[in-house]
């Protein structure tokens, strides 16, 4: 119970950061194949794995409701303060992640250098959506006092797609939601609606929706290529991994208040030191995880 809501704790707090992915960390505590599997048993016939599966996933939802509910409400200023130290820390996080993910996958790995071709389309396809964020995510405003069927619509279509992002590794979905210009109007409605303003609620209502409605369509394709085709999946999800590094380097430009991307002055080798620890400690609690 306590690692399972740990697990979906730090997966909040990546989710909650443009440039970094819950995927990811769900990756590296050695948890994702079974968080793939169990959303997809959700909508299975069998009633054992089915119930097996929502209590795994309620476990898991405890601890990144908690950690998106402390990104929201506190962390997100921190953020903005420390933004370099934070990009610092996640470039640490990932780049130490990589080797880990390479020597643990290298049996589907290695003899298998055609799929190469995999990574370089990972790293193309993060550095791409990167590019064309709008600064500070202000692509489109959300009136939540006059919301329409359009608007409706795009909002729906968002958290789908977003949701898609956030359970590959990589890919971040806050990152997306700063590609549609939703990034700023869900986080201010998350927080408003926890200072009990329900005027907010239709707007996130309906962006869960989207988000169930993206699970129930992308969850499945991705079981199925990570059985029928690892190899390349992993060399897919190692491209966008080193992709998501460029996307925390130019991750203060998309900040309510964009500052300049993370350069050799702004870069802080103790946080980045600190995440090259932390991933220490998530190995560790990955094995935890597997005495089980």
């Amino acid at each position: 119970m306590i690692l399972n809501f740990i697990r979906g704790f730090c997966m909040a707090l990546a989710d909650s950061v443009p440039g970094v992915s819950g995927g990811t960390i769900a990756f590296l505590l050695g948890f994702y194949d079974k968080f793939i599997d169990s959303l997809e048993q959700i909508m299975g016939k069998d009633k054992e794995k089915r119930k097996e599966a929502i209590l795994f996933l309620l476990k898991i939802a405890g601890g990144w409701i908690i950690g998106m509910g402390g990104s929201v409400l506190v962390l997100a200023s921190l953020f903005e303060r420390n933004i370099y130290q934070i990009s610092s820390l996640f470039l640490g996080l990932i780049l130490f992640s990589i080797p880990l993910i390479i020597v643990e996958e290298k049996k589907v790995l290695k003899g298998h250098y055609q799929n190469l071709v995999f990574l370089v389309i990972g790293v193309a396809l993060v550095v791409i959506l990167s590019c064309i964020n709008p600064v500070s995510g202000q692509g489109i405003s959300v009136d939540v006092g006059s919301l329409n069927p359009g608007l409706c619509l795009y909002v729906f279509v968002a958290g789908a797609v977003a949701i898609c992002a956030m359970v590959l590794p990589g890919i971040s979905g806050s990152t997306l939601l700063l590609i549609f210009g939703l990034y700023i109007p869900i986080i201010t409605s998350l927080k408003e609606l926890m200072h009990l303003h329900f005027e907010y609620l239709p707007v996130l209502v309906i962006f869960g929706l989207g988000v169930l409605t993206g699970i129930a369509l992308v969850i499945k394709a991705i079981k199925v290529s990570l059985k029928k085709y690892r190899s390349q999946m992993i060399y897919l999800i190692i491209g966008m991994m080193i992709g998501s590094l460029y996307a925390i380097v130019v991750g203060p430009t998309t900040l309510s208040v964009p500052q300049e991307q993370l350069t050799l002055s702004t870069f802080h080798i103790i946080f980045f030191l600190i995440g090259a620890v932390l991933v220490l400690g998530l190995q560790k609690l990955k094995m935890v995880g597997e005495k089980e």
